[in-house]
């Protein structure tokens, strides 16, 4: 007798379910590939707005691929410049405890299956790692890993490294769906790769250029100088700080401190033509600081199309047996800090005139300060100070207290720790000039 069909299930009902859950799978695909798209795009769009570099690019990829296939853990492998062994091994994903067991564990070097990609690039997938023949084993307080997926990264016909995933969540291998993504990552990843670094060689090349634009300062006995110089810490801000000090003929010692307004390579390349101006002028003009920004602000009006410049230029000289005489005028730029020798530390207030290149028929004013012998005179741009979570007065009051502890130090000392230890942000350059008078 013929069995009879479940009169509660409609014809053809089994294949519907079937269908169903294929679409389903197809949608998950979808959504999947177009979380890709949108994680691809945000990669590159990071590396193109210049506002990162290499080692965040990096551990973005990581997680990008990460999030991609589920995976539990992820690392990135950068090649030696011979392309021989890892010279660099970025993993994410491990624990607080995981790292702590591998803490005295060296990274990877391109052995087992990581050398096998290495020798072999192109994308590999690998079900059972202990059973591949290139495994070579975890070492100690390694997380077991089963599951592995991985890509070669070749920027400009060179391999760079290797992207890994392992363990999907899921606890399934990965699959061919997921190879696919990886693989189009790293395509993806090589292209911001690239820019990331010919970006930091960019930068690199103009912190040289500006930093071989800065004097070294010539003797200038019997006064003790020193200066110091840091770019910012934001990516692609080149400044226009600078400073300068030389003897005049007349024993004169003359010290400025500026800053041009802009981060870029226009302001550090006025910066260099602005100090190379006012060396002219202090050396064909035996006038009061005050004379000289006024001629230097009416001759780059007259030559040059110049950014506005913050400014503030000092003559020292002898006073009396033991007490020296400072005589400075300052183009709207932070005062001076004196500091005597019993480590006191106070700043030489005085109205500021305006910056250079606003206007050239403004009355520009000297001020004069006795100060005795071995005292230290701290000339700085304001990237030295300022900070967002602060006032302007704090962060100058910071730094005096700064200055005052470190007082003492032999003078190169005594800049770096300053350029070190400043209470700024970091995120401007900052120039740094001590001037300390002879005790006699």
């Amino acid at each position: 007798m013929p069995s009879k069909r479940n009169e509660s299930q409609p014809p053809g009902e089994p294949r519907r379910l079937r269908l169903g859950v294929e679409l389903e799978l197809i949608a998950d695909q979808l959504r999947s590939l177009a979380r890709a798209q949108d994680r691809l795009h945000d990669l590159y769009e990071a590396v193109l707005s210049r506002n990162v570099e290499l080692p965040v690019v990096l551990q973005l990829i990581v997680d990008t691929a990460m999030e991609l296939v589920g995976a539990r853990y992820g690392a990135l492998g950068v090649l030696d410049e011979h392309g021989q062994y890892l010279a660099q091994f970025i993993p994410v994903g491990l624990s607080e405890q995981e790292r702590a067991n591998l803490a005295d564990v060296e990274f990877p070097r391109g052995r087992g299956l990581l050398g096998h990609l290495i020798t072999h690039p192109e994308s590999l997938r690998v079900e059972d790692i202990a059973a591949h023949p290139a495994s070579a084993g975890f070492p100690p307080g390694h997380p077991h890993l089963r599951t592995l997926l991985g890509a070669a990264i070749t920027t400009r016909g060179t391999i760079y490294g290797d992207l890994y995933v392992a363990e999907r969540r899921d606890g399934q291998p990965f699959d061919e769906h997921d190879e696919t993504l990886i693989v189009a990552l790293a395509r993806a990843a090589s292209l911001a790769i690239d820019d990331a670094r010919l970006y930091e060689q960019t930068r690199l090349d103009a912190e040289q250029f500006q930093r071989l634009l800065l004097p070294r300062l010539p003797d200038l006995r019997p006064f003790d100088a020193a200066a110091a110089y840091r770019p910012a810490s934001t990516p692609g801000h080149i400044g226009g700080d600078w400073y300068d000090a030389l003897l005049l003929p007349d024993r004169v010692c003359a010290a400025v401190i500026g800053d041009v307004v802009g981060h870029d390579l226009q302001a550090a390349a006025a910066m260099a033509q602005i100090r190379n101006m006012l060396r002219a002028l202090l050396y064909d003009q035996r006038t009061p600081p005050s004379a000289v920004l006024t001629r230097l602000d009416q001759a780059l009006q007259a030559v040059t199309d110049q950014p506005v410049t913050t400014a503030c230029l000092a003559h020292i000289e002898r006073a009396q047996p033991g007490a020296w005489a400072v005589r400075w005028s300052t183009a709207g730029h932070p005062p001076p800090l004196l500091l005597t020798p019993d480590t006191r530390a106070r700043y030489l207030h005085a109205a500021p005139d305006l910056p250079l290149g606003i206007d050239t028929t403004q009355t520009r004013n000297d001020h004069t300060h006795l100060v005795p012998g071995g005292s230290t005179l701290l000339f700085f741009t304001d990237g030295l100070f300022e900070h967002p979570s602060h006032s302007v007065e704090t962060g100058m009051d910071l730094l005096a207290a700064l200055a005052s502890e470190h007082a003492a130090l032999p003078l190169q000392d005594f800049v770096q720790v300053l350029a070190d230890h400043h209470p700024s942000d970091g995120h401007d350059d900052m120039a740094l000039l001590a001037l300390r008078t002879p005790h006699t």
